[in-house]
């Protein structure tokens, strides 16, 4: 089961896009045409051939379109679009709005409104003034591929209310949507008007992850972690005699009496640590069928930073997130609960994009991240770049984490012409290399949610305190 994360509205609370104010105008219709152009042979020819049954004739045509003219609007219809996204998470029911406007008061006879969706938002049911129109089935896309149309009253609106589920995490637009209006019993018609669209945010899943191992090194002065320094904590490093300074409620009375010395509980202290979470996006691999499909390279980079950043949160430590890619973008440490909004909306602009240049340089330096930090980086290792990253971190002193998010059952690709053999001996290629990290002291394991880091963290942890050989 997956996690739904919290509400943002302390971040950024939805603001609802004030109505689209077109310019004003109306153009006629051909019915204008035809009936002003009927209206006008009929009289010609009755003065001119004198004939007064011509000037009758032509009488209906002249009061009917005098009468369907003498109220005509002055403002152009409006517009918006409203949604509510609190609580969206992938799988989520998702609520759209768009609502046509009419200021004026004369009504509108004809209002034909249509609206584009995202493909990551399936519309599966559609209510325009109330009633259900359209309701999306086994063969229809969206029950949006289609116009609606209604009547508006004088200084009304009226809504078109969407719902469906949200497929895939993102900022999926929902519009542009563009209505247009007739009046005067089809005589005029206004331009078409078109709103901006707005977009849904769609939070990833978090998928359940749990790492019951320590730290290798913890830094800081308060946590989770159990280092192993001695000081105030939970967890009992033995038993040792009393010395200046010990607490009085640290003594061990029953040791004490037996030894008929004063002997204290000496525990390790608890201490929080720094996570940096580093995505490789340099490269985009398989296609995304949304939460219940199958799961690309980004999906499950999103989806495991987010579980990943979660966990480590709620224990009290720092989290902080790094792109490594043509954006490099970068999200301080931090910790509780407002940090967690600010990763779920920072990952929610994660792309994936190829760079001619090399981004470790102007992406991060090694002074960027703490030699007692734990660097978890999310990588697919399709680009050879990201390797010589990975050992570069290693080199440089620094506890990483390799997490191959790559899909386990990839497809060959078709469209580029691959032929089986290649696509075998590129399987084996990468293999190499990922045993070459290995070789580097780079724990390389695939994404598997729960527990998938601990047997990693453990060595990992084992390495921090093993004593190393010092330099002849």
């Amino acid at each position: 089961m997956s996690r739904s994360a919290p509400p943002p509205s302390s971040l950024d609370p939805p603001v609802v896009p004030p109505p689209v104010e077109p310019e004003s105008g109306w153009a006629p219709t051909p019915a204008l045409g035809r009936a002003v152009l009927l209206t006008g042979l009929l009289l010609v020819a009755g003065v001119l051939l004198g004939r007064v049954d011509l000037i009758v004739l032509a009488a209906p045509f002249a009061l009917g379109t005098a009468y369907a003219l003498r109220r005509r609007p002055a403002a152009a219809p409006q517009i918006w679009i409203s949604t509510d996204d609190d609580h969206l998470v992938e799988g989520g029911e998702c609520d759209g709005r768009v609502s046509v406007g009419n200021p004026d008061l004369v009504g509108y006879d004809v209002a034909v409104l249509r609206t584009r969706v995202s493909p990551w938002l399936r519309v599966e049911r559609a209510m325009f003034a109330g009633v259900t129109v359209a309701t999306a089935g086994e063969r229809i896309a969206s029950a949006v591929d289609r116009p609606f149309v209604t009547s508006v009253s004088p200084d009304s609106a009226v809504d078109l209310e969407l719902t469906g589920t949200a497929r895939r995490w993102g900022r999926h637009p929902l519009g542009p949507a563009g209505v247009r209006v007739a009046v005067a019993h089809g005589l005029l018609v206004s331009r078409a008007v078109i709103v901006e669209p707005a977009r849904v945010r769609v939070y990833p899943a978090t998928e359940p992850f749990d790492a019951v191992e320590a730290m290798p090194r913890a830094a800081g002065l308060v946590g989770a972690h159990h280092s192993r320094r001695p000081g105030e904590g939970g967890e009992l490093a033995g038993v040792r005699v009393f010395a200046p300074g010990d607490r009085l409620r640290r003594i061990d009375w029953r040791v004490s009496l037996r030894a008929r010395q004063l002997h204290v509980a000496a525990t390790l202290s608890d201490r929080d640590a720094e996570v940096v979470v580093l995505l490789d996006v340099l490269a985009e691999a398989g296609a995304s069928g949304g939460v219940a499909g199958a799961a690309s390279v980004l999906d499950t980079t999103v989806r495991s930073a987010a579980a990943i950043a979660e966990h480590y949160l709620h224990r009290g430590d720092r989290v902080a997130l790094q792109e490594y890619g043509p954006a490099a973008r970068r999200l301080r440490p931090g910790t509780g609960r407002r940090h967690y909004l600010t990763v779920l909306e920072w990952l929610l602009d994660v792309e994936g994009g190829n760079s001619p240049h090399e981004p470790y340089e102007f992406a991060f330096g090694t002074h960027m991240i703490s030699p007692d930090a734990l660097a978890v980086v999310l990588t697919p290792l399709l680009d050879e770049r990201s390797a010589q990253m990975l050992a570069r971190l290693a080199r440089s002193g620094r506890f990483v984490v390799a997490v191959d998010t790559l899909p386990a059952e990839l497809p060959m690709p078709k469209d580029r012409g691959w032929a089986e053999v290649a696509y075998r001996l590129w399987r084996l290629d990468r293999d190499t290399m990922i045993e070459q990290l290995r070789e580097h002291g780079v724990p390389v394991v695939r994404w598997a949610g729960a527990g998938s880091l601990d047997q990693v963290l453990r060595d990992v942890a084992r390495l921090a305190v093993a004593p190393r050989a010092g330099a002849r």
